[in-house]
């Protein structure tokens, strides 16, 4: 039997201001545990404003609900200890420990004194060692690369022990080693933990080896939602990103490559 959804968004729509055009229109999509879903899209087409209302950030028409529960009647807190997000760009103040930084990921368990308990501990320490994080724990934020900073964002989501990991652009500064490394690990955490994610991305290629389904957005509608091989076709793509798009089938498991085409 299928599992039922941990998130559920039904036709959402959702504009900044009364006389703007909306952001997203009547949008929907589902999120189960164990499950990666990539949003895709042009800039503009509401990926990030989609995960954010399923944070409850902001708020449009339509529903969105966790474990069955409208977003509405969920308290922060408690959202914390089921939700991770990771945003396009973090903030950090650059004299902070790397420690420290894993530490905040453990708040929504603190007491109301603020002091860790040991399982908060233990659980910085596991995830430091799951990434192989352990030399840099000491170090100042501002003495990391861009793409060391990530992976310690990345970390202090997976410290929340979270049913959920909502990831705006997480591949942002990594190379391409780090990239796979990266989806590596949430395919792992899907498979092996439950773990839900919703990743949006601008790599079409990436997403197609590593998502189950792929949700393409254009213009704040859903333009197509399915399986790599039936989203990732050059007639949707090319219609969408405004390029001409060509696709290689390398056959076996492995996803399709979609290509812009480039005459000379």
């Amino acid at each position: 039997m299928s599992a039922a959804p941990l998130l559920n968004i039904s036709a959402v729509t959702f504009a900044y201001e009364v006389d703007r055009p909306p952001v997203l229109r009547d949008v929907s999509l589902q999120l189960k545990p164990g499950e990666i879903v990539a949003l895709l899209g042009p800039n503009g087409s509401g990926k990030s404003t989609l995960i954010k209302l399923a944070l409850g950030h902001i708020h449009g028409a339509g529903e969105v609900a966790w474990e069955g529960r409208p977003i509405r009647l969920w308290r922060r807190r408690e959202l914390a200890r089921r939700i991770a997000y990771l945003p396009q760009s973090p903030a950090f103040e650059p004299e902070q420990r790397v420690a420290d930084v894993l530490r905040l990921g453990r708040a929504p368990y603190w007491s109301a004194f603020g002091i860790e308990s040991p399982r908060d501990i233990a659980v910085v320490r596991r995830v430091s060692a799951l990434l192989a994080i352990d030399s840099l724990l000491n170090r100042r934020m501002d003495e990391l690369s861009g793409g060391q900073r990530q992976m310690i964002f990345v970390a202090r989501c997976l410290v929340q022990e979270p049913s959920a990991m909502l990831l705006d652009e997480p591949n942002t500064f990594l190379d391409l080693r780090h990239q796979m490394q990266l989806c590596d690990l949430l395919r792992r955490l899907a498979r092996e933990q439950d773990i839900a994610v919703l990743m949006a991305s601008h790599d079409l290629n990436l997403a197609g080896a590593f998502a189950d389904p792929l949700v393409l957005l254009h213009d704040g509608r859903v333009a197509a939602h399915g399986a790599p091989g039936a989203v990732l076709q050059p007639s949707i793509l090319s219609s969408v990103y405004g390029v001409e798009m060509r696709r290689l089938d390398p056959g076996g498991d492995a996803a399709p490559v979609v290509l812009p085409v480039i005459r000379v």
